[in-house]
């Protein structure tokens, strides 16, 4: 406990990519424009759709819900990671640390059932477009967007109590660019084959689960896609889709590289 104990008095250093003085240089700019980037579109997006009226739609409902999660999001992440990269003192308190895990895990799993809620919607609005009001009405979505904000709450609830049940022993040295459970987990000094095995499952449950609802979703639109004979309609058709499978690619592909591999497996730097 003596350990465990050190670290709720020094808090833990996040390393990041201190390492690679010229690279964290490189990437504090790139991240700060991006991060700056995000905000500023994402609350356009919900601004927008608010204040239009012609935008109250389901698509852009769950839209700006998408965009209310990226910046709550990134701001769980971003501007501590901006801060350490910047200073020597790598050093993150042990409050700040577990309040980053509970958020960002938390937001990332609603993103991940958010996600999946939009593909059925862009189903409904290709494959069903006249039923689509009745199938998406208001009290749907809403009740969709909730349990996906609620799902993922509940969620890092559960795993971040676990974690935090572990006696952490050794160093307080977290070779990663954020607070997470899989590099928390590599600094216990018991087992944690059942952390590690409930993590999987999670994972499974909010990355493969979704996924796979998403390929199937996508797979009944390319089938009423194809069978539109205007070429025009079936560029429109594919132009409501495109932008959502390209988030889609871009977020699942990098956190199941993540998330589904062994949490003491030795690629940490490719995680990074």
């Amino acid at each position: 406990m003596e350990d465990t104990n050190s670290s709720l008095e020094k808090g833990f250093l996040l390393l990041g990519f201190s390492d690679q003085p010229q690279l964290e240089r490189l990437l504090f700019v790139i991240i700060l424009h991006f991060y700056i980037l995000n905000l500023l579109g994402n609350a356009a997006i919900i601004l927008v759709s608010c204040l239009d009226p012609r935008l109250h739609t389901p698509m852009y409902f769950f839209l700006s819900n998408l965009s209310c999660v990226d910046i709550c999001f990134t701001t769980s992440v971003a501007p501590q990671l901006l801060v350490t990269m910047n200073r020597r003192d790598k050093t993150v308190s042990y409050a700040g640390c577990m309040a980053q895990l509970y958020v960002a895990m938390g937001l990332g799993s609603s993103e991940c059932i958010l996600l999946a809620v939009m593909a059925y919607d862009r189903y409904a609005a290709v494959c069903r477009p006249l039923h689509y009001t009745a199938i998406m009405h208001p009290k749907l979505c809403a009740s969709l967007a909730s349990t996906a904000w609620l799902s993922g709450l509940v969620t890092s609830l559960i795993q971040c109590s676990l974690t935090l049940q572990l006696p952490l022993c050794g160093h307080r040295k977290l070779d990663h660019i954020f607070c997470e459970v899989p590099v928390l987990i590599t600094l216990a000094c018991v087992d944690t084959t059942f952390n590690e095995a409930e993590l999987f499952v999670a994972s499974v449950i909010f990355l493969i689960v979704p996924v796979s609802l998403i390929l199937v979703s996508y797979g009944f639109i390319t089938q009423a896609v194809l069978r539109i004979k205007s070429a025009a309609g079936r560029r429109k058709a594919f132009g409501t889709c495109s932008s959502h499978l390209v988030v889609i690619v871009i977020f699942y592909g990098t956190i199941i590289f993540m998330y589904l591999q062994p949490a003491r497996s030795g690629s940490k730097n490719q995680g990074k």
